[in-house]
This record gives C-alpha cells, sequence and structure tokens, in this order.
C-alpha cells in the first residue's frame, strides 16, 4: 500500500534535507546558518564617557570598586565552588588585589591561601620553589603579580596537575576596577567563539601597517587559541585578566619580514617605533631608540642565562596574535594593550607553552596600534579597524 505524505512528513523530509545540507557545508567551510540571518553589529572599541579619573576617588571608593571587580572574577571568570583549594599570589605591587581577591573567595571556598611572593625581575621568571609547589597541590590558581607568570614551567605544570590558572601580569589597581576589566566576558567568550570559522583552514597570514610593518609567516589553522576569552572554569584551563585576544604560535622558521611596534611594548608606550627585522622565524636587528637599547639588552641578559647552543633562541617569534576586548585600552601596559580591538602584538622569546622548541625563560609582546592584518585572502583587520562580522 502507498503511503500518504502529510503536512508533518513533508516538515520531516525539509529537516532532513537541511540537515545534509549543513553537513556538507561543514565539509566545505560554508556556514549555511548564518545565510539569510541580519548582518550582526560591528565590533567596536567603546570609549567611556565621563569617567571620574581613578586618582581622584577616595580610598574607600577605590576599596569598594576592588572587591566588586574580585567578586566578579571569583564568580564570573572562575567560577569558584564551595570547597576548592584556592591560591592567590601576588607580589608587593599587587597587594590590594590579591587581598580583595582573597576576601572574595572566602565568599565561595573555605580553603583559600593567599601568598606574597617577592616581585620577580622579568616575564616568564619561575616563582619560588614553595610557591611552584602550592600551585600544583591547587584547584584554582589567581595570580596577580607586576611580571607575568604565564609562560613558566610551574602554571604548566600546575595545569598538568589539573588547576585552572588565571594570570594578571602588571595589574594595578586601576587596571583591575576599569578598562578591559570591565568587559561583559560573556560576550567576548562568544564573540571570540565566533571567529572559528574565519580561521579555519587558513594557512598565510600576513600583516602590515602605514609605520613599516610589512611580514608574512604561516599557522597552523587547528592550533588558533580561543580560550582567553576571560571564562576560565574547567580543570587544566589558562587565561590572562582581563581576557580578549585570539592567538597562535607562528610555524617556526616560517616568518619573514619587517615588523614596527608602535604601541607598546612590555609596560611601556613606545615613543619611537621600534623595528625589528625578522629571517626565519628569529629577530636578526633591532632598531628604534632607547627602547630598542634596552630590548637588546634585555634579551641579551636572558640569553647569557643559558648554554650556548641555547642562546639564540631567545630572539624567536614565539607568539602572534590580535585583540578581541572592546573596552580594553591602549596605554602601556601590554596585558591590556594586547587585548584592545583593533589591536595586534607579536611575542618574542619563550615558546614552549605553546608547543614550540625555544624554552628561553622570557616571553615580551610588542603591540601594533593600526595595523592591517589578512588570513589568506581574508581581510581581518584594516588600518586598527576590526571588519569581520561576529
Amino acid at each position: 500500500m502507498a503511503k500518504t505524505f502529510g503536512k508533518d512528513d513533508d516538515n520531516l523530509a525539509a529537516q532532513e534535507d537541511h540537515e545534509i545540507e549543513l553537513a556538507v557545508a561543514e565539509l566545505e567551510g560554508i556556514d549555511l546558518e548564518s545565510e539569510g540571518q541580519p548582518e550582526a553589529e560591528p565590533l567596536m572599541a567603546v570609549v567611556p564617557d565621563n569617567e571620574i579619573s581613578f586618582d581622584k576617588l577616595t580610598s574607600e571608593e577605590i576599596n569598594e570598586q576592588l572587591k566588586r571587580s574580585a567578586k566578579m572574577v571569583i564568580e564570573t571568570c572562575m567560577d569558584i565552588r564551595r570547597g576548592e583549594n584556592v591560591l592567590i599570589v601576588c607580589d608587593p605591587t599587587t597587594g590590594d588585589i590579591g587581598q580583595a581577591l582573597h576576601e572574595a573567595a572566602n565568599e565561595r571556598s573555605d580553603r583559600v591561601l593567599l601568598i606574597v611572593m617577592p616581585k620577580a625581575r622579568h616575564h616568564g621568571e619561575e616563582p619560588p620553589s614553595p610557591v611552584a609547589n602550592l600551585m600544583r597541590q591547587q584547584q584554582v590558581v589567581i595570580a596577580p603579580t607586576r611580571y607575568s607568570l604565564t609562560h613558566t614551567r610551574a602554571v604548566r605544570q600546575a595545569q598538568k596537575d589539573g588547576a585552572r590558572v588565571a594570570t594578571m601580569p602588571g595589574m594595578t589597581n586601576e587596571m583591575f576596577c576599569r578598562g578591559g576589566m570591565s568587559a561583559d566576558f560573556t560576550e567576548v567568550k562568544k564573540r571570540i567563539g565566533a571567529l572559528q570559522p574565519h580561521l579555519r583552514r587558513r594557512r598565510i597570514l600576513n600583516v602590515k601597517s602605514e609605520q613599516g610593518t610589512d611580514v608574512t609567516f604561516e599557522v597552523n589553522w587547528r592550533e588558533w587559541k580561543l580560550d582567553d576569552n576571560g571564562i576560565c572554569n574547567r580543570p587544566r584551563m589558562l587565561t590572562n585578566l582581563p581576557a580578549g585576544k585570539a592567538f597562535i604560535m607562528p610555524r617556526e622558521g616560517t616568518m619573514n619580514g619587517t615588523v614596527v611596534i608602535d604601541g607598546s611594548w612590555e609596560s611601556n608606550l613606545v615613543d619611537e617605533p621600534v623595528t625589528l627585522t625578522i629571517e626565519a622565524g628569529m629577530v636578526v636587528d633591532v632598531t628604534g631608540g632607547t627602547i630598542a637599547a634596552s630590548i637588546r639588552q634585555e634579551f641579551g641578559e636572558a640569553a647569557g642565562r643559558l648554554r650556548v647552543k641555547d642562546r639564540e633562541n631567545v630572539w624567536t617569534v614565539a607568539e602572534f596574535g590580535f585583540g578581541m576586548n572592546p573596552h580594553a585600552r591602549l596605554f602601556g601596559n601590554v596585558l591590556e594593550d594586547e587585548k584592545r580591538l583593533g589591536t595586534c602584538y607579536f611575542a618574542v622569546g619563550d615558546n614552549s607553552a605553546l608547543g614550540g622548541s625555544s624554552s628561553v625563560g622570557i616571553h615580551i609582546p610588542g603591540v601594533l596600534k593600526e595595523a592591517s592584518l589578512w588570513f589568506d585572502d581574508t581581510h581581518v583587520l584594516d588600518k586598527g579597524q576590526f571588519l569581520l562580522q561576529l
């Protein structure tokens, strides 16, 4: 007997056809779900209006803002659960922030430890052994420190042992309360996640700027890191705060060209552009005034602490990324500068945390403020303007 098809059968057949189309589109890298949908609002940087200068706030007002930000970090970013082991690592420059985080974490767990370690000498320096050992025993590690612990063996080991980690290198009281830390990190996570179709199968990256940047390099598109979004709620996750960037390790030996750092380097706004000449993935020359001289000195000293055969690896171009946080500012602190929407950055030094072969104990980024960026033939940034519709 022939089957009679009714309206429900037609709907089921149409649904099955649509699912087949989506499966084929996924294989071909086409996003059919977005076809016919209204265009998303362009992503723009946010400039606050009439914000009272932080240095004009009373100590009571500052404490209230510190408490508010700490509560957001503990509850939204880290999602600390009752009974979790929590370690907060600060140094003498970040004691107020450490204390605010400690108080907020104590509202969620009765197993919270605050430790003040000596200030390090540079980004990527290992913490003292007692601190590193404590980090391995935690479920949550939060580290507001003057210099970054992100690219250290201590953090990598804590992650391997199951900790989720948030680092905040260079954090100040003002930064903790304003700018990038005021973003809606749930929305930042959504936007960064929406980048994925635009990254798929893109192999060649090209960065240019009117200041003289013109550099090309290869990436493995599967290695893009999209977890630096402010939500760090699962074991072995790692994020910076303030968060909001997409980044990747350039394929070793493939980068050639010139990078002109015109935004900031480490924790300083650049008063004179710094030019990095790059051959086969290594910086072979640094020019550009006093900052260039300090770069040569700092990396030279780092090289001197290594075995002879490893010394040239300090000049590895270790990381590339671009900012996705519309509230972040470019003001001379690389933690926030590299997250600002419309900027991109290159880091020099240690790439071992990203799976590379340069384990050199120093990792410093420089930010380009108005660069243009292409993934193959997809135009992503145009003179600092973010072009993708997400």
